[in-house]
């Protein structure tokens, strides 16, 4: 960690107005779904906080400073339109991939994720399979993940995957230490923390995900380093759920991942 450092980073998953093209379709994803107008509403606020979003390797963290990042998880349909969304503006984003998923009918293909990076952006790693509760693998399967996952892009885009992103968001010392194994150099976790942390080699970065119903306005203060413990406290509030009762929370992200089926 150093000290002065921090880093605003968001997290999104979709960005469209027909849900149902694009990404996961279960009931969890779509408080994620940000229609196009309300998505770019965050972005006005985030522009007007003075901080144009950076890409993460391309920050020297061991040097005092206030940075914002863009993240977008899955690798849905939408996420073309997202780095089109950014470039306009001469932003760049970071964009990580389910590898699995990749060219079925509501993900991206091989030839759109190559276009992303070809835009500037950043791509990396969401897992291949998207385990919806990582920290619970055994850890030759979270490296399997990872090392499937990065291997794959790296062969699609022809350099080495250095960041990823966690699904599910449920982090642990032991999901850090094994993305460090991996080869990862950047983590990106659900937890909305504003210094990094370094573990066995890997910086591990928090993240704040806005929902459909989150106001820009809050979007905009956090971009301007506001509000940062409360959602902090928010999240361990929600944690605290989590590891007390873990078969309810369990069957919840049952019932929230799984997919609707058509009538």
């Amino acid at each position: 960690m150093t000290v002065g450092l921090r880093i605003a980073s968001f997290g999104y998953h979709e960005v469209t107005n027909d849900p149902a093209a694009a990404g996961f379709q279960r009931p969890g994803a779509m408080p994620y779904k940000h229609t196009t107008a309300g998505f770019e509403r965050d972005l006005d606020q985030i522009g007007a906080s003075g901080h144009t979003p950076a890409i993460i390797t391309a920050l020297d963290l061991t040097r005092p400073g206030r940075h914002v990042l863009l993240t977008f998880d899955d690798g849905g349909k939408s996420a073309t339109h997202i780095g089109d969304t950014l470039a306009a503006r001469g932003w760049r984003g970071h964009f990580f991939i389910a590898t699995g998923l990749i060219g079925t009918r509501t993900f991206m293909d091989r030839a759109e994720v190559q276009y992303l990076r070809s835009c500037g952006h950043s791509i990396g790693s969401h897992s291949d399979t998207h385990p919806d509760i990582f920290r619970d693998l055994p850890a030759d399967r979270m490296l399997t993940e990872w090392r499937v996952s990065c291997d794959r892009l790296a062969q699609l885009l022809g350099e080495p995957c250095l960041t990823a992103s966690l699904p599910g968001g449920d982090a642990s010392t032991l999901v850090f230490r094994v993305a460090a194994e991996a080869g990862l150099h950047y983590l990106f976790t659900s937890e909305p923390w504003i210094i990094p942390r370094r573990v066995d080699g890997c910086w591990v970065l928090g993240r704040f995900f806005p929902k459909v119903w989150t106001p820009s306005t809050r979007v905009g203060e956090l971009a301007r380093f506001r509000g940062w413990r409360r959602a902090l406290l928010a999240r361990r509030l929600k944690g605290f759920a989590r590891r007390a009762l873990p078969p309810l929370y369990r069957l919840y992200v049952r019932k929230t991942t799984t997919p609707w089926q058509a009538d």
